[in-house]
């Protein structure tokens, strides 16, 4: 994927560094995972969760469940899956966009994972899958259509939502092909052969084969629900560039994908675009659940 257009190694390791290190992008990176804190607080004071449903066996293998108030028949399902380049943050800070997936009628649910390095990225995606499952045979318990799934999730999030995306692992599963109907995709890492000499590969102790092996941007489907995708216009180069080489890629296998233009967004507060019912990002998502129009 070393297009000359699109550029994801960059000419020298040492920029391919400053390319994909999303904390020194923005000027505060403390106060933006603060915002994440007390956006989701507030949010949880007014909506209230099923907190802490075991999807497995693992101390982390819990999610949190919002649902919506209004009882109009099953719901669909919007599962946002947290960044934090897969060593950090937690499912606790990442329901910003319950409350108006809420009032627009949609559960959320937000699974945590077990976070590098004790757990290896293919253990994360396994485990993301085994939440996917979960959900989609205990739907009907808590009065969510298990035929309406939808995911999203932001930078490593980003990553895992179109690893979900990705063909073969549903049988394995038993779960339908098609058990997701769209997925969202935030300042995704699609190829991450380009992290394996820098500093996020000193968690994830990834070779180049095994990058490969797990970046969504080799692993594209047949067939396949609408795929969003955003990336702040504050962002890097670097995560930019994953963004397009993704896009074109998914595309050029003849699936559906839409940019939503973001940009005022830094990698960090796109995130956040979701608390407001009147953004372009949370009216495209609802659209794409069929929730409202874009």
């Amino acid at each position: 994927m070393r297009d000359a257009d699109i550029d994801l190694f960059f000419p020298t390791i040492a920029e391919r560094e400053v390319q994909y290190n999303a904390r020194e992008s923005v000027a505060d990176f403390d106060a933006c995972v603060r915002r994440y804190a007390e956006s989701a607080a507030a949010v949880k004071s007014r909506r209230p969760g099923l907190l802490n449903l075991r999807y497995g066996m693992g101390q982390d293998e819990r999610l949190d469940l919002f649902l919506p108030a209004a009882n109009r028949g099953p719901a669909p399902l919007f599962v946002f899956i947290h960044g934090g380049y897969w060593r950090g943050q937690r499912k606790e800070d990442a329901p910003v966009m319950a409350e108006a997936f809420n009032a627009a009628g949609a559960a959320v649910a937000v699974p945590e994972y077990t976070l590098a390095p004790e757990a290896t990225l293919p253990e994360i995606v396994r485990e993301m899958r085994s939440a996917l499952a979960w959900l989609y045979h205990n739907a009907a318990t808590y009065g969510v259509d298990p035929e309406r799934i939808y995911v999203g999730g932001s930078s490593a999030g980003g990553h895992l939502a179109a690893m979900l995306a990705a063909p073969a692992w549903p049988a394995r599963y038993g779960v339908p092909d098609d058990v997701i109907k769209g997925t969202l995709a935030l300042s995704g890492l699609f190829d991450l052969r380009p992290l394996c000499d820098v500093l996020p590969n000193t968690w994830l102790q990834l070779t180049p084969e095994q990058a490969a092996r797990h970046s969504p941007i080799f692993n594209l489907p047949e067939r396949a629900g609408p795929m969003l995708l955003a990336v702040g216009g504050l962002e890097t180069q670097g995560f930019k560039n994953q963004t397009e080489a993704f896009e074109r890629a998914w595309t050029g296998a003849g699936l559906q994908a839409t940019r939503i233009p973001t940009p005022h967004c830094n990698h960090f507060d796109l995130v956040n675009e979701l608390e407001d019912p009147a953004s372009d990002l949370t009216r495209a998502t609802l659209a794409m659940m069929g929730l409202a129009q874009a």
